[in-house]
Order: C-alpha cells, then structure tokens, then sequence
C-alpha cells in the first residue's frame, strides 16, 4: 500500500539555457554535463549557482553514446561510436578547459609518461581504455573511483589509481637512461617545471579483474564498494568482491557447463518463471559467474559470492508491449553513519534499487538482505533515482517523488539502543508514502545532485496515431530483445533542461507536521496520523545522516578547492552545526508527537511511547500535560502513557516532581491503575506529595481491595509523615515481623532509595528507615538481610545506609552478623569474617582507652541485637569457647561491652570459618600484657599448630590452665605432645621450683594422663635420671597393672 500525501517536496526550478539540444545528460561534482544531440560536445552547466552558467566545453573524440561521472576523482567516462566502432574513453582535469582553447593530452591506459602533467602544465587528458569486447554499459564507484564496464557477456573491473609528479619523474629517468638522446630535450623542458608541480596527481586505471557471466547480457551496471549489480531485460543479480591473500584454486570458480540453452529456437517463445533469492540462496540460480584476474600487480586474489538474484516474468496487458515490461535505472547507493569517515570507511550500509514502468524494488544488502520497499507506480514510469531522502521517478508528464527507508537501517546500525526502552524509530518495513507530483511536458530522463533534480523533456513528434500503430506492431514480437534508442526527430517541436531544487529536509518536515493537524484535529489516533509523523521522522534522521556527512564529502570532493574561496569552508562548516541544531530541535519535537500517538495507541504498540518521549527531551511534568484527558472523557488516560508514567517512576531518577504534579500522579493512578499505587507512593520521585489526601486514597483503596502488607506499611509511612507516632505504631503492629519483611521484600524502595545503577550509584534511606532504625532496629537489619539476600541491595550500599543513619558503629555491626548467618556466598562470608574481627578488635582497643572518658560515644552504648551466647547457638561460624578460655577470663572486666567484644572475637576464632593469617595483623595491635589479650594471641598460635610454644608461653604466663589446655587441644594426633613436651616442661620447672603446687599438680595430672596412654617400657623411659624415680614409681606402677589388664 502506499499513502498519498499532499506535501510539496519542490520549491523552485529554472531553465538551463542550452543552444543545443541535449541529446543525454548526467551530473556530478557541482555539474551539469549535457551532450548535445549528435554527440561530439560535452557542455558543463553549474547547477550550484545560479542562472547554472557555463562552466567549460569539450568536444569529444565520438558520438556519445553513454556518460557517467565519477566524484572520486572528478572524472567523466563515456561509451563513444566512431567509424563503426565503439570506444571508452575517461576525461579527467575537464574542469581546465574553461580556456576554451587549452591543449588537451590523449594517451592509453598506464602510459603516463608523455602527458602534459609531466612536462609541468596541468591540462585536460583523454584516456583511451582498450577492450577486447564493445563496452554496452559504465559505472562509476562513489567510493573508491573505480570503473565498471559491462560487455557483451562480461564485466570488467578498472581499478583507479594516483600517481604524484615524483614517482612520474623517477619512472622518466629510467626510460631516459635508456634512451638518452630521445629524451633530452623533454628532460629540460621538465626540469624548468616539474619543481613547481610535484603535489599534481594523476589519474590512471588498472584492469584488475573480469567477470564472465554467459548466460546474461548487461544492459546496466552499478558499482559500490565491492558490490557490483548487472540488470538485464528482466533480471538483476547483485555479486560481492572481496580481495583475499589466500590463492584461489581452480575448483572455485563458478562456472558450469550445463547445456541449457537451445541452438534454434526462433518459433519459439521462452518465457522465464519469477524468481527471487536473497543471501546465501542467491548462488542457487542459473547465471553461472567465473572470475578472471587481470591486474598487472600481484595483490592477491579476488573471492566472489552471489547477494541477490531477482527475475521477473513479462507482464502483458493491455496497450503495452514488451520493450516497455523492461527494468531499468538499477543502483547502488551507499549511506554512511555519523560516526564514519566517508573517505576512510566502508559505508556503514549499501542499498540496491531498481525498477519495472509499473513497480519500484528497494533491498538492503549489508547485514542480510533485505526487501524494503516496494513502490507501486500510478502510472508507467520512465526512470527513477534513489537519494537519502526521497526516490525521484519521472513518468511521460510528471515528476513525483516517494518516501525511502534508508535512514530507518543506518539508524539501527548507528545506535545500538534502538528499538530499546532508550531509542526507538520508525521500522524498516514501514509503508512507504508518495507526495505531490510536479507536472511537466515529454519527459525522457532525470538525474540529481543533491537538492537538484534536472530533468530533460523533448516534445513528442509523432501523432497519437502513429504512436499506437507503434505501440501495437512492437506488441506482435516474439522475441525478447529491445531495440536501439529512438533518435530524436529534426523537426522536433521543442525540448527543454530544467533544474529543479527540492525544498529542504526541515522545511518538508514543516509541511508534513502542518498537513498531521488534520488528522490530529479529527482523530488524534488514526493510523495516518502516526504514519504522516513516522515519515517525517525518517526524513529528520536522513538528514542529520546528510549533515554528519558533509564535512567529510566536501574534504573528499577534489573540485571543492576549484569551487570555494579560502574562507568559505569556515562558514559552510558554521552553516553545517546550525542546520544540525535545528534539525536536532525539529527531531525532539517529532519524538514529542510520536509520543503523544503511541502513549493514546492500542496495546500492541503502546510501549513504543517511552523511548519516543525519552528521546524528546520533555519532562515528566511536560508529558503529563500533554496527556491530560479532554473533559468528554475525565477518566481515560492512555495505555502507552500509564506504560512511560510507570517506567519513570519505577527507575532511579533525581527529578523529583512537585507536590501538584506529585498528587497529579497519585489522582491518575488510583483512576486508571489502583494496584499500583503501592510503587508510585514510594517512587523517590514522590517526596513532595501530600501524605494526608494520600491517605484518603490508600484507605479507600483498602476498604475496596482489601488489607495487604505493603499498603500497611505505605499507609504507616503516611503516618510517619504526618507526625502521627500512635497511628504508626498501631498500623507497624498489624502485621509480624516476618510478614513485613516479606513486604519490604516487595517493595524495597519503601526503605531505600536509589541504587538502581548498580553498587556505586548513590543509595539514601526514607524516613521510615529512619524511624525503624529508632524504634523497630531488629526489624531493619532482618529487612536489610532480606533485601540483600534477594538482590534488592549490595553489601556497600547497605554500608552506607548504616553510616546515613550514624548507626555505623552498632546496627551495622548487627546486620553484618545477622549477615553471617544468612549469607551462603563464601565470598560474603570471609568478607563479614574479616569486618566483624576488625570491629571487635577496635571495640577491644578502644574500651581501654575510652574507659577514662567522659563523654563515650552513645551509639556504641547501644545493647547489640545478638549476644555471643547467641550467635553460637544460631550461627555456625561462631564456635563454642573452648573450656581452657574460662580459666583465662580476667577477673576484672571494664565494660560489659569489652566482654561482649571478647567472647565474640574468641568464638570466632574457636570458629571452623576464620582465616587466621588474614586477622593475625590486626591482633598485634592486642598486647600479650593482659590476660585476655594473651588469650587471644594463644588462639591464634593453636590455630596455626603452634603448640611447643603455646605450651611453654601458658607455663609461663598462666600454668594453672596448662591442663584444661592440655586436656582439650593435645588430643588424637597431638597426644604424643603429652610426654613428649608437656611432661618434660613440667619437670624440668618443677625441679626449678619444688614448692610451686600448681606445678606440681600440673605433673601428677600428666602422670596420670602419661601412664594411661603409654605402655610401661615407654613409661619407664621416661622416667628421669636425676634420682627421682620414686616419684613417678606409683604412675609406673599404675601404668603396669592397666597393661596386664589389657
């Protein structure tokens, strides 16, 4: 389908003052090139100023039968017919023929060593390119300057090359050693000028691969950035050429041998099937395609793969005959993105269009191909041109110009959000529009410049008569050849060369929002309207597209310095960044009113609004405005705008509304979306509502919808908010602890807000938190745990809620351990670990020296929510103390607090999960002087298996828990340690010091211990032999009778 809209796309035209009459024209560089009928004059028209004066005129070596223009390079090439023959011919330095009487050089291709550039003259050159077929077809690369040539049944590639003036003079002075006396006096004539020329570059062209194709015959060729397009009579096959390091071997070339084509068949008419294959599935046709290489230098080899492949079947009906079910005006068009380098890149994506009179074909071919469009012509069309913006087609007596989808693709492939809640864009596949034609007289062919469409219109001298006895001999063929062009009759009546300027992309764009208030006006929600708006979007995009692109184009284009004066790039660069402005304005407005199409849109594409109102840059405020219903209906708010409303207020954002917009919102979700009130009410963005008329509306929204935790809590907050202490408590008290939880579990952002970037993004508390952390501390840790253990908040960003509410020092502490009960993660766990070691060191640290102080800090007075005693029972990590601790516990302890922080740190380190090596610098901040402390540093030297020297540091420091010790740690594996340490410690000590009785009843223990464990001939070996056996007889003894019972 396409819509018809009454836009005009053309602002001005004028007449290009022709004395011949052009028999084909084309354009390029800023020019008009117009070949007069005959053929054997070139004439360059300035479509770019004014009145398009003359720029130069040339004369060719032939009648013209095809010219093209090549931007790299600034170059014309031509098919010439002179004598019966057929010749290409490429023209480059045209522009130095404005002298009309300037020397023009003629050389072949790769002789570059007598041109005039040598001898130090800049002049115009002929280049004779030789074929060994006739030329039928010419394409020029807008990228890279190549050559396309399509014979009889081949293809062949020109590759185009620069040479600068010093590598032409060193390439003369070999030839001149050669021949030294035949060279002499060019030598001199160029060593006067050559100085002042080295920077001059020359073109050339290389023939470096040829394409055989036998079962098609070009009629049109098209060449772009390694894709090269050949149209027949009814069929177009698009290849890709690729130069590859790698050898091709001969089993890779496509051709086949197949015997498909039948010597006599002149009674018969074949007629082909329709056939379309894209991709991959394109090499499944039957146009076999051989690569032969050609080139001179080694750069290795050229791979060759099929793109797409499209025949159609003759159409006859009624008044047309065969020639006129014929393609034509096949190309290729390249766009670059923004973030590319016209002269650098390869375009970003390649388009292929062609064209039957009745129907237009516009496919994608980078990154899948792709169909488009497909354009349904009104009536027979004669040509058409495809540019950024529009597609141009010319029928008998019209102009008329289509909309295109190639800034929908470049847009994709320049922004990865779109097609997000971030970005979006009309889709690719969006029907296409046709807009007002422009009536003309005869029209025979169309070419564009940039905003220039020229147009070449000739009088039709036969009579209508004539015409249709024309018309229905043709249609009587039977063959499917098409006849040579029709020359135009001397006793013409007239013909005509209009340039035509397009209007600009803004002011069109101004034109299609003007002609959208109808529509807005009688049915905001019609499909025209959001397809009018998606059209002018597209048009907006192509051109910011077109604008990125300019510098780079201009900096590419070597006539550009023929054409501006010194100063003019400045300004046009200034030009280029207001444009761009202006289109970026017009571009925000556009996704403003797409919004406001979608956000009142069915439910299909409702989510389409929030990206289009991001990208309009409007505030919530703003859009709110623009969706306020009309007074017929009070109640109804669209779909796609409850859709944004609801993203806006779920995300983390700092723009925080307004008490009137606030309520606003409250008023249009307990209309349209009651259930959602919850999340609205604690949306961060929500601060300045009215907690009383917020009230209202919760409470009636639970006498309709029932009770529930989370609008318990929210009601609480409105409460909170409006000082009412009772009422808060009495609604926190309708519901367990644990079912709150489950509630801030829900809605988590009724505890925090922020967050929603990830871990760094900053998080602050509401007021409830700061109320549960005065009077609910137990539910607010259990909160946070569950919020962490859910994925709701990050271990930081619940440290630094602890540190927003000053409780860093108690309920940070408290949740760290409430966290090491629930966590599973071993990562979490060792880091809990070390934070809770670190904490009860620096409580063990400062009790000491804050024991003195007047004033101690009163968070740290707090009474933890957990106790040792409890955290052992509850906690894994937490292990038992050890029985030998007891004996080691200080008679006199300065706080209650010290004594928490002590048993704690001693059942962590009793504990199976501690890393001693990670905490064992930390305790050196613990002095061995006190006895707690000494405990503590023991622990750790038992952790590691240090026991010799815990053995002999307890003899030293506290002997009277030597077997508490000894009892609990020097078991199983390390019961040897018993005599083989402990028992020699205690003699030797006891023998220092007799009267020592704790020494002593340590040694008899030992004893006791030793003579059970040891047999009596090992006992007996460790007896001393300093004449105290009598003492250890009545153990030996003991040790005797216990083995003979055994």
């Amino acid at each position: 389908m396409v819509h018809v809209y009454n836009c005009h796309p053309f602002c001005s035209q004028q007449i290009v003052q022709v004395e011949q009459e052009p028999g084909m024209v084309c354009c390029g560089g800023g020019a008009l090139f117009v070949v007069a009928t005959g053929g054997c004059k070139v004439e360059a028209y300035s479509v770019e100023r004014e009145g398009c004066p003359l720029i130069c005129r040339f004369a060719t070596m032939g009648t013209v039968k095809s010219i093209q223009h090549s931007k790299i390079g600034d170059y014309l090439v031509t098919i010439e017919e002179k004598n019966n023959a057929t010749y290409l011919r490429a023209y480059t330095n045209w522009r130095y023929q404005a002298e009309e009487k300037a020397r023009v050089g003629v050389r072949l291709l790769g002789h570059l060593l007598r041109g005039a550039s040598v001898r130090g003259g800049v002049q115009m050159e002929i280049i004779e390119i030789p074929l060994s077929e006739r030329p039928l077809a010419v394409a020029c690369c807008s990228i890279t300057g190549d050559l396309l040539v399509g014979c009889e049944n081949t293809l062949v590639l020109f590759t185009l090359r620069r040479q600068n003036q010093q590598s032409l003079n060193q390439s003369q002075q070999i030839l001149q050693s050669t021949w030294p006396n035949s060279q002499q006096s060019s030598s001199q004539s160029q060593g006067q000028s050559s100085s002042s020329n080295q920077n001059v570059s020359i073109l050339d062209f290389e023939r470096s691969v040829i394409l055989h194709l036998p079962k098609i015959k070009p009629k049109r060729v098209a060449l772009c950035g390694g894709y090269v397009a050949v149209q027949a009579e009814l069929e177009v096959l698009v290849l890709k050429l690729d130069a590859s390091s790698e050898p091709k071997t001969r089993g890779e070339s496509s051709e086949t041998n197949k015997a498909d084509h039948l010597e006599d068949q002149a009674d018969f008419l074949v007629l082909p099937r329709h056939q379309e294959l894209l991709g991959d599935r394109a090499k499944d046709c039957d146009i076999p395609v051989s690569i032969e290489k050609t080139g001179l230098e080694d750069r290795g080899q050229y791979t060759l793969s099929y793109v797409l492949f499209r025949r159609f079947s003759p159409d006859f009906f009624q008044g047309c005959n065969v020639e006129e079910t014929q393609l034509h005006s096949l190309q290729l068009y390249p766009l670059f993105t923004s973030n590319q380098s016209v002269s650098l890149e390869e375009p970003a994506c390649v388009f292929c269009f062609f064209s039957l009179p009745t129907a237009g074909y516009l496919y994608s071919l980078k990154g899948g191909v792709e169909l488009l469009s497909a354009y349904q012509y009104p009536e027979k069309v004669l040509e058409a041109v495809l540019t950024d913006h529009l597609l141009h087609v010319i029928t008998k007596n019209a102009l008329q110009c289509f909309t295109v989808r190639c800034a929908a693709v470049a847009a994709r492939i320049e922004d990865p959000y779109i097609d997000t809640t971030m970005k979006a864009c009309p889709p690719c596949s969006l029907e296409v529009c046709a807009l007002r034609m422009q009536l003309f007289i005869g029209l025979r062919s169309v070419c564009v410049y940039g905003r220039h469409v020229i147009l070449l219109s000739t009088a039709d001298t036969e009579t209508p008569e004539e015409t249709e006895r024309t018309t229905q001999r043709r249609g009587l063929s039977r063959k499917w050849t098409i006849s040579s062009p029709k020359e135009t009759s001397s006793a013409g009546h007239g013909w005509n060369l209009y340039v035509v300027d397009t209007v600009t992309p803004l002011t069109l764009y101004q034109e299609m929002i003007e002609y959208s208030q109808r529509y807005a006006e009688t049915n905001p929600q019609a499909q025209s309207l959001r397809h009018l708006l998606s059209e002018a979007h597209l048009l907006l995009r192509a051109s910011l597209l077109q604008t990125s692109g300019q510098q780079q184009n201009s900096e590419g284009d070597p006539a550009a310095p023929l054409q501006t004066d010194a100063d003019k790039p400045a300004e046009k660069q200034t030009a280029v960044q207001t444009d761009r402005q202006e289109l970026e304005e017009a571009l925000g407005q556009n996704c403003a009113q797409l919004g406001d199409c979608f956000s009142r849109g069915s439910q299909n594409d409702c989510h389409l609004a929030l990206p289009y109102y991001r990208m309009s840059g409007l505030s919530v405020t703003e859009v709110m405005a623009r969706n306020r219903p009309h007074p017929s209906s009070p109640h109804s708010y669209g779909a796609g705008f409850l859709f944004y409303l609801k993203h806006y207020l779920l995300e983390e954002t700092e723009q925080i509304l307004s008490q009137e917009a606030a309520d606003e919102v409250i008023d249009i979700f307990s209309q349209s979306e009651p259930s959602q009130l919850v999340s609205v009410c604690a949306s961060p963005s929500m601060v300045n509502m009215s907690p009383a008329r917020t009230l209202r509306i919760l409470q009636h929204l639970e006498d309709t919808a029932g009770v529930s935790v989370p609008l318990t809590i929210t009601m609480a907050t409105m409460m909170l908010l409006l000082d009412d202490l009772p009422q808060y408590t009495q609604l926190m008290e309708r519901h367990a602890e644990m079912l709150l939880v489950y509630g801030f579990i829900e809605e988590s952002r009724l505890l925090l807000h922020g967050g929603g970037g990830g871990q760094h993004t900053h998080i602050r508390p509401t007021a409830l938190t700061r109320q549960l952390a005065k009077s609910h501390p137990g539910l607010l840790v259990a909160a946070m745990v569950a919020l962490h253990e859910n994925n709701k908040v990050q271990l930081e960003q619940a440290d630094h809620i602890f540190k927003e509410l000053g409780c860093e020092n108690c309920l940070q502490v408290d949740f760290w351990e409430a966290m090491l009960m629930a966590s599973s993660q071993d990562a979490v766990i060792q880091e809990l670990l070390f934070r809770l070691a670190s904490v009860y060191i620096d409580r063990l640290t400062n009790s000491n020296s804050d024991a003195h102080a007047n004033a101690p800090h009163t968070p740290s007075r707090r009474k933890p929510l957990k106790s040792a005693d409890d955290l052992i029972n509850s906690c894994s990590h937490y292990g038992g103390l050890y029985p030998w601790l007891t004996v080691l516990s200080p008679a006199h302890i300065t706080s209650s607090q010290h004594l928490e922080a002590l048993h704690k740190l001693q059942s962590l380190l009793c504990g199976p999960s501690l890393s001693v090596g990670s905490v064992g610098p930390l305790l050196e901040r613990l002095s061995e002087e006190t006895l707690w402390g000494f405990s503590l540093h023991l622990l750790c030297a038992t952790r590691r298996g240090q026991y010799d020297r815990s053995i002999e540091k307890l003899l030293d420091r506290c002997p009277q828990a030597i077997i508490a010790y000894a009892n609990h740690q020097l078991q199983d594996k390390n019961m040897a340690l018993w005599w083989q340490k402990l028992l020699p410690e205690l003699c030797n000590r006891t023998r220092a010091a007799a009267d020592n009785s704790i020494l002593l009843s340590a040694l008899k223990e030992t004893l006791v211990v030793v003579a059970m464990e040891t047999s009596p001939t090992e006992f007996l070996e460790l007896i001393p032999d300093d004449g105290t056996a009598s003492y250890f007889l009545p153990h030996l003894l003991a040790c005797s009778q216990r083995h003979l019972l055994a």
